[in-house]
């Protein structure tokens, strides 16, 4: 494809089909807990075996710099092709808590192979205006993270395995168009070297280094929030009985318009800078995490639910930011591998929200768990004020 303007949409929808793999166990995990024996945990042990085999793969990605290495379309095109097979496998009747945490592992392995290969691609083609293009594509991984609660939500007559058909028919469809129609980037430099002791450089990189502390901060209160959106909906249910609410619709809206606050936020930073934008989305969604239990405290399921959007924009809008800061402040010949390992701990530090989460659930009121999630962004924030005088370039 020699027309430029067309990459970008390419590679967003592409992104968009592929990362419907990523949630497609929490869109269905109320069959899953009922048609497997499962206890009521199931929900915070699928999701974390989903980061955890993600945050492997991106490991071994970035150790191998396999985006460097290789041409980062075709890797992944293979990545999306496999992890659709291994979503499928929860289908299997016979599977046991052991083999459905084994299948969403892989599913989130070779997801390593799409999030953060689909950014490097994005950063091969555009140099200027990264920022607006990274909001694009991590709002694609956005709407395709809450798409399966969407599926669920219109197929619930139908059985749960129709999700997990779907999401991986989406992703063997998006994996086929980065391979046709997105070739290598033009700003693409090879690294044809095995360098095992790129993983450690690329943190040498002082401005890098800043740039993923502030991502690290943002992480450990995203995946809670998207993981838990249907227990806190559940929640204000079970304490308000009257209310109705479509809770895999909502739980859909609440994480999809995620995706259009990256993109606003992407076209914010071409004027007031990636750092700026960023810092006040942190900010915000920090506020969001310390208020959550007033609204367990109001009858009003409208409040309830603009609350909860609100949350949903402001929690992942600067997530696109993070990732342009490290990109432009990395090696170009490790921009791949930087990507890569500032993800792959990102999403480790996922694991750790996710399980205190599940842990606090048994253990004290659900209306005050969430606020808990605050800890990220203050630490993130804290990172963010000491770079003050460090000058990242600003977007």
């Amino acid at each position: 494809m020699k027309n430029k303007k067309w990459i970008l949409p390419v590679i967003v929808f592409s992104q968009f089909c592929c990362t419907s793999l990523w949630f497609a166990g929490n869109g269905i995990m109320a069959d899953l807990v009922r048609d497997f024996n499962l206890h009521s945990s199931a929900l915070g042990h699928l999701t974390s075996a989903v980061q955890l085999g993600f945050i492997s793969g991106t490991l071994i990605f970035a150790l191998l710099s396999i985006a460097d290495r290789y041409s980062p379309s075709k890797v992944f095109f293979i990545s999306a092709q496999i992890g659709a097979l291994f979503n499928l496998g929860i289908i299997y009747q016979g599977n046991s808590m052991a083999g459905l945490l084994v299948f969403r592992f892989l599913t989130g392995f070779f997801l390593a192979g799409i999030y953060p290969v689909g950014m490097k691609i994005a950063a091969d083609y555009y140099e200027k205006g990264l920022g607006k293009s990274l909001g694009y594509l991590v709002g694609a991984l956005v709407v395709g993270t809450a798409l399966p609660h969407l599926i669920k939500g219109f197929t619930i007559s139908l059985q749960w395995e129709y999700v997990l058909i779907i999401t991986s028919c989406l992703a063997v469809i998006g994996g086929l168009l980065i391979l046709i129609m997105v070739p290598d980037g033009p700003y693409r430099k090879p690294n044809d070297k095995l360098d095992f002791s790129l993983i450690f450089k690329v943190f040498k990189n002082r401005k890098m280094r800043k740039a993923a502390f502030g991502y690290f901060g943002h992480m450990w209160e995203l995946y809670a929030f998207w993981a838990f959106v249907p227990v806190m909906l559940s929640t204000f249910i079970s304490i308000y009985p009257d209310t109705e609410l479509n809770v895999p619709v909502l739980s859909f809206m609440i994480i999809a318009i995620g995706g259009l606050a990256c993109v606003i936020g992407g076209y914010l930073s071409l004027n007031q800078g990636a750092k700026t934008i960023a810092t006040i989305s942190l900010l915000l969604s920090c506020i969001c995490c310390l208020l959550s239990p007033l609204i367990f405290y109001t009858d009003s399921g409208l409040i309830l639910i603009g609350f909860l959007l609100f949350w949903g924009m402001v929690v992942i809008a600067d997530s696109p930011l993070f990732s342009t800061l490290v990109a432009q402040n990395a090696f170009a010949e490790s921009k791949g591998t930087a990507l890569t390992i500032v993800n792959s701990i990102g999403f480790a530090i996922t694991i750790l929200s996710i399980q205190l989460l599940t842990m606090l659930r048994e253990s004290m009121d659900t209306r005050y768990i969430y606020m808990v999630l605050a800890i990220g962004p203050v630490l993130g924030l804290i990172a963010l004020f000491e770079r003050r005088h460090s000058q990242l370039p600003l977007e």
